[in-house]
């Protein structure tokens, strides 16, 4: 059975890295005691999946993790579970069963949403109101991008869905896809320099709203959150065998946690 896990990264924790993220997840699912598939193998690993990886030092009011897992007693007790083993920063706010033909959060992302503020004293010398709409009006928004191989010149007027402003935040809707995934500081750059200004460092504050996918066409694009996917309801030939698991992976989980802490004790003398 696959879950989505939606999940808000805030505060301090928004510094920690993506694989750090995905490490802490490994160790909450094993304290919450749920449970979860593992991979075959001599190097056996939770089964798990994350959406576009976030930035360092953005925070998320929409991430999204998939795991598989073997039972379940509910969605809304696996929420409660995973919130009680994590730590602040990280809050679990939904989980959902996946359908069988769902695609991984991954390979579904193709829009995100995000809010984007000035930090004080670095907004830009101009009217953003009477700049944006000659902004959107363009066909080209030039932007240059540095890879491996070299400088390579983007257009980023096609992946920019949504951008306005609101008198103290932009709003902006980018593709995320793999062949575009548009970036907000990229954006609000190009943005400054069609205005004769410069971005300067350090002057955003980034908060990624949503992730969506499309469950239309290439032609008739809709764009879905992928919070939306799936359901809170668990399948019935699951709910006879889940509440006998679920009190023996908690009764581990409690040595679990029981032992982590004599481990930490035994450290400290």
């Amino acid at each position: 059975m696959k879950l989505r896990v939606k999940f808000k990264k805030y505060g301090p924790i928004r510094f920690i890295g993506h694989l750090d993220v995905m490490r802490y997840f490994q160790k909450a699912i094993r304290r919450a005691g749920l449970d979860v598939a593992y991979t075959g193998g001599y190097s056996p690993h939770q089964i798990m999946t994350f959406a576009s990886p976030l930035g360092v030092g953005m925070e998320s009011n929409g991430e999204y993790m998939d795991i598989e897992v073997h039972s379940l007693t509910s969605c809304e007790d696996a929420m409660e579970r995973l919130n009680r083993a994590g730590a602040d920063g990280i809050e679990i706010t939904s989980v959902k069963v996946l359908p069988n033909n769902a695609g991984n959060a991954m390979a579904s992302v193709t829009a995100a949403a995000y809010t984007v503020r000035f930090r004080q004293g670095r907004e830009p010398a101009f009217h953003i109101t009477q700049a944006l709409p000659d902004f959107l009006s363009r066909e080209q928004i030039p932007w240059q991008k540095e890879t491996k191989k070299g400088v390579r010149e983007l257009n980023l007027r096609p992946g920019i869905y949504e951008l306005s402003w609101d008198g103290s935040a932009f709003h902006m809707l980018l593709d995320a896809s793999s062949a575009g995934n548009i970036k907000p500081a990229q954006v609000m750059g190009a943005f400054l320099e069609s205005c004769g200004q410069t971005l300067q460092e350090n002057a955003l504050l980034i908060t990624r709203e949503d992730l969506y996918t499309n469950t239309g066409t290439e032609e008739a694009p809709v764009l879905t959150s992928l919070g939306e996917i799936g359901s809170d309801k668990l399948p019935e030939e699951t709910e006879s065998t889940a509440s006998s698991t679920s009190d023996c992976l908690l009764e581990e989980a409690d040595f679990l946690r029981e032992d982590e802490k004599q481990t930490d004790l035994e450290t400290v003398r």
